[in-house]
């Protein structure tokens, strides 16, 4: 691969090494200050979502090294460039969701931008561990979304065929 093409992949995929940080740290925040009544759901939900973060950080970070780059790490770079931003500490449940449910549209975009650009470098290692990415993150979107009662059923009749 052309490490000129390739230079704007490794950015891309050390923002979002810095955003699924950010995100995970967010997680890990919540899980231990989530109380009420949705304590178990949420509080396994949390730890469901962290531990799936965690294993994402490894393979961006892997990724980054097979590409013959270096991942960033130390958490003063990921406050430097990533898009998610710290929060204190929230108990409020629908407010955790809602937060986590715009983080994950931040990561959905920062996923789709950097495969923009790995498509420009032929990098179809990349394009398909951010695509399973992209479907993952998006499902999980709606399913907070589901929580929220923020998503409505929409049938066109003219997407059924007769």
């Amino acid at each position: 691969m052309n490490d000129k093409k390739l230079v704007p992949v490794i950015f891309g995929m050390n923002v979002l090494l810095a955003d699924f940080h950010m995100y995970y740290q967010k997680l890990r925040n919540f899980h231990w200050n989530i109380s009420g009544n949705n304590f178990f759901t949420l509080h396994n939900k949390f730890e469901e979502l962290y531990n799936d973060a965690r294993v994402k950080i490894d393979e961006i970070a892997e990724r980054i090294l097979t590409l013959k780059y270096h991942p960033i790490s130390r958490y003063s770079e990921y406050l430097k460039i990533s898009n998610i931003e710290e929060v204190k500490t929230i108990t409020e449940a629908e407010t955790m969701i809602k937060e986590l449910k715009n983080d994950q549209l931040i990561i959905i975009n920062q996923i789709r931008e950097t495969i923009e650009q790995a498509d420009k470098a032929a990098d179809e290692g990349t394009i398909d561990l951010l695509g399973a990415y992209l479907r993952e993150m998006e499902k999980e979107n709606w399913m907070l979304s589901a929580w929220l009662e923020e998503t409505h059923q929409k049938v066109d009749a003219k997407m059924i065929k007769a």
